[in-house]
């Protein structure tokens, strides 16, 4: 079995860039619904945190710390994309108490991943890393792991939302 810390990741397509349109996309919720970047139209800045797996403590961390950072906001939606199939996120949003955090899969095509440039081709997973959103979907923010074992910067995140707030 592959171990995903030394081998060479290989991600697929162009990273996107501040101040692109963010793509549209259609992703699954844990009820197996489509959810696509238009439904968060009411929410000036969509943060899209992105991550390999939900069951790995740092993308656990990672879900946990967004959700302490603004699940509070009303202005701020966060949305927790990984390739995790909807039913391990349901249960995961369940085990942790945490019911109100969005997550969403993109197990199906894996369009989301290669649209964000954030597609792990040689292992179809998502890379660490969190785009933020303005209120008409333009990039305004991107932070991509230094390695997929490391947590993001959330300081810097915290600080650059704030300023859109």
């Amino acid at each position: 079995m592959a171990n995903l810390i030394s081998e060479k990741l290989k991600l697929e397509n162009k990273k996107l860039l501040v101040g692109e349109k963010a793509p549209d996309f259609r992703l699954t919720n844990k009820d197996l619904d489509d959810v696509s970047l238009s439904d968060f139209a009411n929410k000036k800045i969509k943060i899209i945190s992105c991550f390999p797996s939900i069951d790995t403590g740092v993308c656990e961390a990672q879900t946990k710390k967004f959700n302490e950072l603004f699940s509070g906001n009303s202005d701020v939606v966060v949305l927790n994309v990984s390739a995790d199939l909807p039913f391990a996120q349901g249960r995961w949003c369940g085990n942790s108490g945490l019911d109100n955090v969005i997550t969403l899969s993109d197990y199906k095509n894996h369009s989301f991943a290669k649209d964000y440039g954030v597609h792990i081709a040689n292992f179809c997973l998502i890379y660490r890393s969190v785009f933020v959103l303005d209120e008409n979907n333009k990039i305004a923010y991107v932070q991509f792991a230094k390695s997929i074992t490391e947590p993001l910067n959330f300081d810097e995140i915290k600080d650059f939302v704030n300023t859109l707030i």
